[in-house]
């Protein structure tokens, strides 16, 4: 006799066979394979509110393997989320919420933009810490404010990138128990049989990054599956794999277990055989029983009373626990605690010279104390990137109120745990390495742009200025590839009381991720009086005259502006020096303040960056010029670099004296 149960999950089945057939693209296969690993999650093992996706303590999860999405998208239609049908008819259609992988934003209840393989089993580490850390930081005896979950379903591709090994082993080493990842072990991918590139035994791969590791052989045992689950939940100390045998495209006659049920429709005919084979018409489309609805519905429901008696025990908490309460309320607001600017240092221009990465480093410390949703660390350069809140301790497997994090040489890990971290809504995560190594984590930070979300990326050592490491760790093509990105915002501060403003501007910032661009070698402190960081570029410093030419830099390069702007006055020549720290901050601006900065008029103009020129034309004009980079470096001493590669006053006035030469 057919339960409930079993014709829920065959009506997930057929209906993620319908939408992909409809879509006329997708991966129909997969979630045919998962469904019974979504019932048993989204009915029986998940703590979730479809009726406010975003409660706190709800349980988090994520579909890394996102070419899957249709399971998910299914399951919360089924649930009760503001998921229609007509949402599911729409799969993958212009301007549809229901994409094709899943994207954070487009619907209540996608805690994450996954696609690129790893990704989501890299975000959700994050989401462990962070759930880790803001127990730490408020749970009481009695009060278990955030004792949620993470839950992931992964696939073979998943287990192959390189970057769930690094976040593997993050996770085991920091016994994140926390996490419990289910992995679709379906032996293929889009070439076919996974035996055509993997033959490892993954389940003692995680038992050697000390994960608690299960493995089911029929993934349509859902006695196997519950009981597996709740073994995972009571195992506290290591993060939890639970290896599921199943078959890609389970109820297709001619497709099951080939890679033709993977990537594409199965075919109208092979659609109907599907639904055949599980007792439905094959001439009726997205048909959901009434008693699968009615049983889904009633799923979904219980999540409302789980929510109405976590709000009862945070309001006795809110009575007992006034302060921390006060506390909490506002980092989840997303609001920055009042007067924390008045704890921002201020650097006397003349001062003794500081690389920027220490004047960051400077800010973090003061302002580490007041901002407690602040936390992060580097990936093993902390020494170098002056990263390290020096009055916290590290988060660590004994420490869950440690600020400081080790992220170890991974870079793409920790972009991807930083997102992960950032969604948590209550924490702003910072992660560092050299400028050179943001190739390896541009996944993440376009994810994290994408979702327009708030990490904060430190790059230092930000040019050939670092020196004698040479070609190899000297960045060239970095910047303009940062500048490329959607909705980040990048900003490469001029001297120490830039990056202030540049942290300043970061913290604040609301619609995406920012990356502040650092250098390793010392330069002059300027000036703050005009610093107007916050839009973009600004008049640094204006000629006495009315100006012949504009001097425009970012970084480093911008004392050379200053130097050279003196040496050309002394001939004569007028020239306004113009600090231009964040193309995208200026973009914001209004016309006029665009105008008044860089006025059509003057077109002499004179870049000026120790890096590729890619992009600089349009701030330079057809009648301006650029000191820029177009190979890679050498290794020597970083002012003898500079120097080789024209980076010095001498070489910036040559060339703005050549512009007005060849003007007249």
């Amino acid at each position: 006799m057919k339960t409930v149960e079993q014709s829920g999950i065959n009506t997930v089945r057929v209906l993620a066979a319908d939408a992909v057939q409809k879509a006329k693209s997708g991966h129909p296969g997969t979630p045919m394979g998962l469904a019974p690993i979504g019932h048993v999650l989204w009915t029986e093992s998940m703590n979730y509110n479809p009726h406010n996706p975003s409660w706190a303590n709800r349980d988090r999860f994520i579909l890394s393997a996102g070419h899957a999405c249709m399971l998910q998208y299914i399951f919360m239609h089924l649930t009760g989320y503001d998921v229609t049908m007509d949402d599911l008819k729409n799969f993958r259609q212009l301007h549809s919420r229901t994409a094709g992988h899943p994207e954070y934003g487009l619907l209540p209840g996608i805690e994450v933009t996954t696609g690129p393989l790893g990704q989501g089993f890299a975000n959700g580490v994050g989401f462990a810490i962070a759930q880790q850390y803001m127990a730490e930081r408020y749970n009481k005896p009695g009060f278990d404010l955030f004792d949620y979950k993470i839950y992931a379903i992964c696939s073979d591709g998943d287990i192959m990138e390189g970057i769930t090994a690094e976040a593997a082993s993050i996770a085991g080493h920091l016994q994140l128990g926390n996490i419990i990842y289910l992995y679709d072990d379906n032996h293929i991918t889009i070439e076919g049989s996974t035996s055509l590139a993997i033959d490892e035994d993954v389940a003692k791969r995680f038992e050697a990054y000390g994960w608690h590791v299960q493995e089911l052989p029929d993934g349509n045992d859902l006695k196997a599956l519950s009981a597996a689950i709740k073994n995972a939940q009571a195992e506290t100390s290591r993060p939890s794999l639970i290896k599921v045998r199943t078959h890609i495209g389970y109820g297709s006659p001619n497709k099951v277990d080939t890679a033709a049920a993977h990537g594409a429709p199965l075919g109208e005919d092979e659609v109907k055989l599907v639904k055949k084979n599980f007792g439905f018409d094959p001439d009726k489309y997205f048909v959901v029983p009434e008693d699968v609805a009615d049983y889904y519905q009633k799923a979904g429901n219980r999540g409302t009373e789980k929510e109405n008696a976590w709000n009862k025990l945070y309001q006795s908490y809110k009575e007992k626990y006034k302060e921390l309460a006060k506390e909490y309320e506002l980092i989840s607001s997303g609001k920055l605690p009042d007067g924390w600017q008045e704890k921002l240092p201020v650097f006397k221009a003349g001062e003794k010279k500081m690389a920027t990465r220490k004047a960051s480093g400077k800010v973090l410390n003061a302002i580490a104390d007041y901002l407690p949703q602040l936390i992060g660390g580097s990936a093993d350069l902390s020494p170098s990137t002056d990263t390290d809140l020096e009055k916290y301790a590290s988060f660590a497997a004994n420490n869950r109120s440690g600020r400081i994090f080790h992220f170890g040489i991974r870079e793409h890990a920790m972009g991807a745990i930083l997102n992960g971290m950032a969604l948590s809504k209550y924490l702003i995560p910072y992660g560092a390495t050299f400028l050179i190594f943001y190739d390896y984590m541009r996944p993440p930070v376009r994810l994290a742009a994408i979702m327009k979300i708030h990490p904060i990326f430190i790059y230092t050592h930000d040019s050939i200025g670092l020196g004698e490491d040479g070609t190899t760790h000297q960045p060239v093509e970095h910047l303009a590839g940062l500048r490329s990105v959607p909705d980040l915002i990048m900003i490469r501060p001029a001297d120490a009381n830039e990056t202030v403003a540049a942290w300043r501007v970061a913290l604040e910032h609301k619609d995406g991720p920012v990356a502040l661009i650092l250098t390793r070698q010392e330069i002059p402190v300027i000036d703050p009086k005009n610093c107007q960081l916050e839009k973009g570029a600004y008049i640094l410093s204006e000629s006495e005259k009315t100006p012949q030419i504009i001097l425009i830099g970012t970084g480093s390069e911008v004392q050379l502006l200053l130097t050279a702007q003196e040496q050309l006055k002394e001939e004569g020549i007028a020239a306004r020096v113009v600090s231009m720290p964040s193309w995208e901050l200026f973009e914001k601006q209004d016309n006029a303040y665009k105008e008044k900065v860089l006025p059509k008029k003057l077109r002499l103009r004179l870049a000026v960056e120790a890096g590729s020129p890619l992009g600089w034309h349009k701030y330079v004009t057809d009648d301006g010029d650029i000191i820029g980079i177009d190979k890679f470096g050498e290794s020597a001493p970083g002012e003898e670099v500079l120097k080789e590669y024209g980076f010095t006053t001498d070489n910036v006035v040559k060339r703005a004296k050549a512009l007005l030469h060849d003007k007249r």
